[in-house]
Formats: structure tokens, C-alpha cells, sequence
């Protein structure tokens, strides 16, 4: 069973920490263990506290699943303290609004873009396919957005971010109205979802997947070589030193 994208963390009886440190999406076809009814079932367990703590580095991932938890946040009654550690992209970063105060690091950011699905068949389900993809973007995504900056982001303006796939600083996210607090910088671990992020058309260098270098047509690189030999001279080693403690035992 896949690691679920969520995890929460009961810091006291009237706070706790909630990591989202993964690609937001519904693995297993949707069954419950990694759904939005099961997230909501976890966070109704925390009982009334009085803080909840949301820290994320995602990439993005499913819309409507972002969605609901975004919405599960906003209508919850604990005050929701949001901290992007190192990326919300996409979704994330619509979940990210669902925080009553908004603190990006100097080091993190923040990337707004139009929603995209694959899709396919004819030129009648396509058009119809570009119809959603535009009530998503003017409904859920690009209000939450708004809903957030107030009077210091124009729609047009959110507009012509969302479809240019902006990567906002921490400092363009707070000019815009996007977070309420720039952070110190911080440390944080590897983002996992790098096949998502090749996706994405502007990722800046600093986080961009790196590609593997392609292996020699005639075989296995000589680096490659010497590490299996070593390998398995240690798997001798060590089977050598464990029958010969059978023998003398």
C-alpha cells in the first residue's frame, strides 16, 4: 500500500502538525485508506483542538482531491497556521490558502498554474474537456487564490500568472497577497514527485529533476561494474564470516 500524502501529529490535547509531504493524489483508485473521506476521518479524530499546523512540499496532483481537503481546512474551526517548507505547486499551493496566516521561507516557493488533464477522443470530448478545465480554473483554483490576496491581486493579473505557470518567491507571494509572513530560510528534505515536476514547463533550476546519465550503448559503466563487484565481495565476506561461526560454534 502507497504512503498516503497526508500525515498528522498531536502535538498536545489542543494542537497538532499536519504534513504533506508528497504528491497530493488518491492512490489505490480511490479506495478509502487514501481518500479525501479518510483524511477527513483523521482530522476529526484530533478532536477540538484549538491549532492545527500545516506544513507542505508537494508538487501538486489530483485537483479535486486538493480541493476538498482545501476546503475541509477552511470550514475547520481550529486556527490554521500554514508553512510551505519548501514547495506548494499546483494544488498544493491552493491548499496553502486554506491557512488563516501564510509563511513561506525565503527559500521556498510558490507555483500557480492553469489546471491540466490528459485526456482523449473526438473533437466533441475534447471540447468539452477544455469547457472543465476552464470551470476549474475560474471556480475552485482561481478563487481560492483571490479569496486569500483580496485587493492586492487583480483577476486579470491572477489570470495571465496562472497561464504563464508562475514560480512565485516568497517575497513575490507576500506582494501579491499570497501569504502573510516571508520566513527565514530552512533546510528541509528532497521533494519527492519528481516525475510531476517534469511535467511543469518553468520549474527553476534549483529544483528542477535532475536527468540520469544515459548508460553505454556496449553495457554497464565502468562505475556501475566496480560497484557490483564490490557488492558482491562483501555478500562473500559476510556469508564467509557467518558459516564460520556455524562451524566453530
Amino acid at each position: 500500500m502507497s504512503k498516503k500524502f497526508w500525515e498528522f501529529k498531536n502535538q498536545a490535547t489542543d494542537e497538532a502538525d499536519l504534513y504533506m509531504y508528497l504528491e497530493i493524489a488518491s492512490w489505490g483508485g480511490g479506495y478509502y485508506a487514501h481518500s479525501a473521506k479518510s483524511f477527513k476521518s483523521e482530522l476529526d479524530a484530533l478532536g477540538d483542538i484549538k491549532t492545527l499546523n500545516v506544513y507542505i512540499n508537494s508538487p501538486g496532483g489530483d485537483v479535486f482531491e486538493g480541493v476538498a481537503i482545501y476546503n475541509m481546512l477552511k470550514r475547520h474551526k481550529a486556527t490554521v497556521n500554514m508553512h510551505v517548507d519548501g514547495l506548494a505547486a499546483s494544488i498544493a499551493s491552493v491548499i496553502a490558502m486554506a491557512g488563516d496566516t501564510i509563511t513561506i521561507p525565503s527559500n521556498a516557493m510558490l507555483m500557480i498554474h492553469n489546471a491540466w488533464v490528459y485526456t482523449a477522443g473526438n473533437a466533441k470530448d475534447l471540447r468539452e474537456a477544455a469547457d472543465m478545465l476552464d470551470k476549474v480554473d475560474e471556480g475552485p483554483i482561481r478563487q481560492a487564490y483571490l479569496a486569500k490576496a483580496g485587493d492586492k491581486l487583480a483577476e486579470d493579473d491572477l489570470i495571465a500568472l496562472m497561464e504563464a505557470e508562475t514560480w512565485l518567491t516568497a517575497q513575490e507571494a507576500f506582494d501579491y497577497g499570497l501569504c502573510d509572513v516571508v520566513g527565514q530560510s530552512k533546510q528541509i528534505a528532497a521533494l519527492a514527485g519528481k516525475e510531476l515536476l517534469a511535467k511543469y514547463r518553468n520549474v527553476p533550476a534549483a529544483i528542477a529533476p535532475k536527468e540520469e546519465p544515459p548508460e553505454p550503448e556496449n553495457g554497464l559503466s565502468e562505475e556501475r561494474r566496480n560497484e557490483i563487484a564490490r557488492n558482491a565481495q562483501l555478500e562473500l565476506q559476510n556469508l564467509q564470516s557467518y558459516l564460520g561461526g556455524i562451524i566453530n560454534g
